[in-house]
């Protein structure tokens, strides 16, 4: 048919829709959009019309219409939708559409199962409810006219039905660069053509695409721009399409490994990712969550129009600087000490773009002291005698400390996990018990399990009397306590005042009813998993040890330095494992100054 392209992938003015027949095959499903729906498409072209900030060219653009072409007409597999509510907004304007671009008149859709829905579009203005009581679809058809004229209508919106036809289909053609290119601010959509050959079953097509509502990502749509035939010449095509396929594989299979991803990404991020290489190209193209759906795919799409009439767009170059930018966070990957630096900056909120950019043209060196590592300092930088809980810098100062001491290993295959560490929500541990910290009385049963199973290795009430009476008589200590667990563990309700009673008693058997110094600073807090942490609140060192060391044991991530110590590895006097004093929570403090001393400025003097 005339005007026919043979470019899979285009942006389309909806002015250019006009010249199309479109046929809504039966697989689909009839018209079903809610007041919601065009409700939101009207106030998005609206205020997009209403800005002032609207750069030349700039346009709103709407999700994809997938089509097939078939002879006289373009088979509709995904966007039927989109595209009969704007035949309906446009049907509302037309008297204003006929004046202002010259009787210009749009066909609606031809429906394979509903051959009456053409003219029940063409005609409804005139329709009454009755008349939309016929069957499903004209109903929704009648609602969703009624909401535009509503809308239109409605003074509290203020709507200049002469601006808002001018934004949906105004055309301005300029000649730029040799070719020529619409400056108008207006209305386009994403016009996706599947090849007859490629494809020649739509059903499939149409079934992914809405399983879900699963719209076409801004990849896919980059990668249907990359592999069109029309960019290649005839000869070297399928190789270079090949090439680069290959190469995007290559690609996303490294961004599929957990620990290259969240090197790059936190999981925070509002855009979450399925395919993982369009957050390079979000990257590349300065996307936020502020941003339209298909903004990446806009921006790279006018890569695809900067050059001469004629001449095919330059994919070599386009595809280099997609393989260069994935190329960098490659090699920091690969760095052992850029890895570390560069994977705790992006984790304290620190833009990796940001982090590129500032690589720009620096060495290695350069890069790696007079940037990330002033970088670091910014973010820990502190009087480490002095700063106390809550405070959230000593969440980035135990984190750095755990990195810079898998760091300091200088062993290339032992690395800080960040794909295990942004799996887990974090907790900063006070390594002591809170000896104020309230235990609710729902949280007092699991206190008292974890006790009773520590001291006898099992919570049976059982086993736990025939391990109190095997006891030693001497052993009286152990043995009230364990009378007073039992006692507990059999009462229906345990009150606060026996409860009280035991973990006195307790603490003072693990020694921590006599410890003086402040237990809100850093010697005396260590980073672990919340999960942990809150499955068995306010307990004892040696309880906690315990589950530190059976959770490394089952493989579950614990932070090195947590682990160093609970295993009291900082310790420079080896007493009793299973108390932590106060020469201890001095000597970790040592440890953590002495770690940290390229990064804290302030403070941070050695313990005597």
């Amino acid at each position: 048919m005339e005007g026919h392209t043979t470019d899979k992938l285009v942006l389309k003015s909806i002015y250019q829709l006009f010249k199309y027949k479109f046929y809504i095959p039966s697989y689909q499903r009839g018209y079903r959009w809610t007041k919601l729906q065009v409700e939101q498409l009207l106030n998005d072209i609206w205020h997009f019309s209403k800005r002032d900030d609207k750069t030349k060219g700039e346009f709103y653009c709407l999700q994809p219409i997938v089509v097939r072409h078939l002879e006289d007409k373009y088979e509709v597999i995904d966007g039927q939708q989109r595209l009969t509510t704007i035949y309906l907004i446009i049907k509302y304007l037309e008297d204003l559409t006929r004046i202002a671009f010259h009787n210009l008149h749009f066909t609606p859709p031809t429906y394979e199962t509903r051959t009456d829905s053409r003219v029940f579009l063409e005609t409804i203005k005139q329709k009454t409810e009755t008349d939309a009581h016929q069957n499903i679809d004209f109903y929704h058809i009648w609602k969703a006219y009624g909401t535009i004229k509503c809308w239109f209508e409605n003074e509290e919106n203020n709507i200049n039905p002469i601006d808002f036809v001018n934004t949906l289909l105004k055309v301005q053609n300029e000649e730029q660069n040799g070719e020529t290119t619409d400056v108008a601010n207006n209305v386009r959509v994403i016009w996706y053509e599947v090849n007859v050959a490629e494809s020649s079953d739509s059903i499939d097509i149409f079934t992914r695409l809405n399983i879900g509502k699963i719209p076409l990502t801004n990849s896919e749509l980059i990668k249907a721009l990359l592999l069109q035939k029309s960019n290649f010449l005839d000869a070297q095509a399928t190789i270079k399409q090949l090439q680069i396929a290959t190469e995007w594989d290559i690609i996303e299979k490294t961004l599929q490994d957990d620990a290259f991803w969240f090197f790059i990404y936190n999981p925070d991020n509002p855009i979450k990712y399925d395919n993982r290489i369009e957050y390079i190209f979000d990257l590349m193209k300065g996307r936020t969550k502020d941003s339209e759906y298909y903004h990446t795919f806009n921006e790279f799409n006018k890569d695809f129009t900067v050059n001469k009439k004629g001449s095919p767009p330059d994919i070599d170059n386009i595809w280099l600087e997609i393989k260069k930018y994935f190329l960098t966070f490659d090699e920091w990957y690969k760095d052992y000490e850029l890895f570390h630096y560069v994977g705790f900056l992006i984790d304290s909120g620190i833009s990796i773009k940001t982090i590129k950019d500032e690589s720009s043209g620096r060495a290695k060196d350069d890069f790696k002291n007079n940037y990330l590592k002033k970088g670091i300092q910014k973010q820990v930088n502190c009087n480490i005698d002095e700063i106390e809980y809550p405070d959230k810098k000593i969440k980035k100062i135990l984190l750095l400390f755990n990195i810079l001491t898998v760091l300091e290993t200088q062993k290339s295959d032992m690395r800080f996990p960040f794909h295990k560490y942004k799996s887990e929500d974090w907790d900063i541990e006070h390594i002591r018990s809170q000896a104020n910290k309230t235990i609710t009385s729902n949280k007092r049963v699991e206190w008292t399990n974890d006790i009773l199973e520590y001291f006898t290795g099992s919570d049976d009430i059982q086993k736990a009397e025939e391990f109190k009476c095997n006891l030693q008589d001497d052993n009286v200590e152990l043995k009230n306590i364990l009378s007073l667990l039992i006692t507990c563990k059999n009462a229906e309700k345990i009150e606060e005042r026996d409860f009280d009673d035991i973990f006195q008693q307790v603490q003072k058997y693990f020694k921590e009813d006599n410890q003086t110094e402040d237990k809100n600073d850093i010697s005396n807090l260590a980073l672990l998993d919340s999960t942990t942490n809150r499955s068995y609140g306010n307990s004892f060192f040696p309880i906690k040890r315990k589950r530190i060391i059976e959770n490394d044991s089952k493989g579950i991530f614990v932070p090195i330095a947590t682990k160093n110590l609970f295993l009291k590895y900082y310790s420079k006097k080896l007493g009793d494992v299973m108390y932590w004093n106060n020469d201890d929570a001095k000597d970790y403090l040592d440890a953590i100054k002495i770690t940290l001393k390229d990064y804290l400025t302030v403070g941070g003097q050695l313990n005597e």
